[in-house]
C-alpha cells in the first residue's frame, strides 16, 4: 500500500455551485478555436487562411522557435478566422466545424516494438506533444529532452475542479496505454498522484502516490515537491490525466479525438453538470440558456488559475472546466463595516469564520485596491512547499535572477502561487509576476 503524503498548509475554498455527477452530450459546436495563448512560450505561425478545409489533426499554425511542435484542429471543417492582436499577434484560428468529423488517419504503432522516435514523431504530428508540460518554466516539453521523471496528478483540488474519478470512469483502456507511452518516453519513473480519500487507480506500471491535504493538495507542482524535487539542470514532464486518455485514445485508433468530460460549474449556473465536449468548442455552445445570472464572468479553467473568455469566447483546448461566478462590480457603501455573514475571508475580519462549512457566492471583487506589498508570514500557511513565497515574488520584481535560483523559481509556476494572490492583503498579483520572474530566467539561457 502507498504511503499517504498529508499536507498541513493550505485553503479549501468552498463556493456554490458544484457540478452534479450527471454526463450530458454538449450540443455540437458551430465553431472551435485553438489559441497560442493557452500555451506558455510559444510565438505562433499560422499554417492555414481562411477559406482552407481541415480535418481533425491537421495542423493549424507551429511554434517558431522549435517548428516540429505543431497545433492542430479538434474538429474537420473550415477555417473561418485568423484572429490577431496587437503587432498582429494571434490570438487564436477559428474553424467552422463540419456536421460529420472527418479525422485525419495516423500511423498505427505497436508500442511493443516501436522505438521512442517513432512514438515521439507520432505525439508531434497528431499535435498531442503540445500536452507535456516541463518543470521548470511550465512551457511545452522540448522533444530532443528525456526527462528523469513524469508526473501525473489524478485529481484536482481546485475549487469546484472536476472528478476525475467520475469523469474518466468508462475510459480504463485509453488511460492505460496512455500510460504505457508515457513509460518509453523516459527513462524515469511515470508517477500518478491520486486523492487518498478517492479511489485507488487501477493502473500498471505506474508508481502510485496517495496525498491528503486541502488545496493545493491536486497541484502536480506541489506533489513533485514532495515526490522527487527539481533540482537546477534537471528537468521533469507533466501531463493532465485528461490528455493520458486522450493520447491512449490516439495510439488505439489512430485518430486525434479530443473529446473530454468537463465540469461546468459556479452559482450562476442553472444546472451545473458535467458535459462532453470537443476541445475548443465555443462557450455559447455549451452555456447557450443555461445561465441563472447573465451578469457572470465565463472563466475557461478554475476560478484561481483559469482565463476569463467570456460569453462569446471558447474553452481551452487545454481545460478541464468552465467556471461561472458573478462579477464583482457592484460595491456596497461602508462594506468594510458589515458583519458581512455571507462573505469570506481567511482571517476573522468577517463572522463567517463562525461557519466553516458553508458555500459561499464569491464574485470577483477584489474589495480593495492594489497597495504596499508588506512582509509577513501569511502566505507560507498556505504553500506546503519549502519555498518562501514573499521573497521570491520580491526577487522577481526586482528582476534578480541568482535570487530567484536560491528561492526556488525551478519549482513553481503559476498554479502553484495562485492561493497566495488570493490571500493577499495587497492585492499583488502573484501569478503574473512570477510569470515574469520565470520569463526573464529563460530570456537569460538562451
Amino acid at each position: 500500500m502507498s504511503k499517504i503524503i498529508k499536507l498541513r498548509k493550505g485553503l479549501d475554498i468552498r463556493l456554490q455551485g458544484e457540478a452534479a455527477k450527471t454526463i450530458v452530450d454538449a450540443p455540437r459546436a458551430a465553431e472551435y478555436a485553438v489559441s497560442p495563448l493557452d500555451f506558455e512560450g510559444v510565438t505562433p505561425k499560422v499554417l492555414v487562411k481562411v477559406g482552407d478545409k481541415v480535418e481533425a489533426g491537421y495542423p493549424l499554425f507551429f511554434d517558431k522557435k522549435r517548428p516540429e511542435i505543431l497545433f492542430t484542429s479538434p474538429v474537420s471543417g473550415t477555417v473561418a478566422a485568423v484572429n490577431r492582436g496587437e503587432k498582429r499577434k494571434v490570438l487564436s484560428v477559428v474553424v467552422a466545424a463540419d456536421e460529420v468529423t472527418a479525422y485525419k488517419q495516423f500511423a498505427s504503432l505497436d508500442l511493443a516494438k516501436a522505438s521512442r522516435e517513432q512514438i515521439v514523431e507520432l505525439l508531434l504530428e497528431s499535435g498531442l506533444w503540445t500536452m507535456f508540460v516541463q518543470r521548470p518554466y511550465g512551457v511545452v516539453a522540448s522533444p530532443s529532452d528525456k526527462p528523469k521523471a513524469i508526473f501525473v496528478s489524478a485529481f484536482d483540488s481546485a475549487p469546484l475542479a472536476t472528478d476525475y474519478d467520475f469523469a474518466l470512469a468508462s475510459s480504463q483502456q485509453s488511460l492505460q496505454t496512455g500510460f504505457d507511452v508515457l513509460r518509453r518516453l523516459t527513462d524515469g519513473k511515470v508517477h500518478l498522484s491520486y486523492n487518498a480519500k478517492g479511489q485507488k487507480p487501477q493502473v500498471e506500471g505506474v508508481e502510485l502516490h496517495a496525498f491528503q491535504g486541502k488545496h493545493p493538495a491536486g497541484n502536480v507542482g506541489v506533489q513533485i515537491h514532495h515526490i522527487d524535487p527539481i533540482n537546477k539542470g534537471e528537468k521533469v514532464w507533466t501531463l493532465n490525466i485528461q490528455d493520458v486518455a486522450i493520447l491512449g485514445n490516439l495510439f488505439l485508433t489512430g485518430k486525434l479525438d479530443m473529446t473530454r468530460v468537463i465540469a461546468v460549474a459556479g452559482s450562476c449556473v442553472a444546472e451545473p453538470k458535467y458535459y462532453r465536449v470537443v476541445a475548443g468548442a465555443s462557450i455559447d455552445s455549451i452555456l447557450g440558456g443555461k445561465l441563472s445570472n447573465e451578469h457572470a464572468r465565463v472563466i475557461s479553467g478554475d476560478v484561481l488559475t483559469g482565463r476569463n473568455v467570456g460569453k462569446q469566447g471558447f474553452l481551452g483546448v487545454n481545460a478541464n472546466m468552465i467556471s461561472v461566478i458573478p462579477e464583482g462590480d457592484e460595491y456596497e457603501l461602508l462594506g468594510w463595516a458589515m458583519p458581512r455573514f455571507k462573505k469570506f475571508s481567511v482571517s476573522r475580519a468577517y463572522f463567517s469564520w463562525l461557519f466553516p462549512c458553508r458555500k459561499y457566492n464569491l464574485d470577483t471583487n477584489l474589495n480593495g485596491g492594489e497597495r504596499a506589498f508588506v512582509m509577513n508570514d501569511l502566505y507560507s500557511d498556505y504553500l506546503p512547499m519549502d519555498v518562501y513565497p514573499v521573497h521570491l515574488i520580491k526577487a522577481c520584481m526586482a528582476n534578480d535572477l541568482d535570487k530567484m535560483e536560491n528561492l526556488g523559481i525551478y519549482e513553481v509556476v503559476e498554479e502553484d502561487l495562485a492561493l497566495c494572490e488570493f490571500v493577499c492583503p495587497s492585492k499583488i498579483e502573484f501569478q503574473q509576476i512570477l510569470r515574469n520572474g520565470i520569463n526573464s530566467i529563460m530570456k537569460e539561457e538562451e
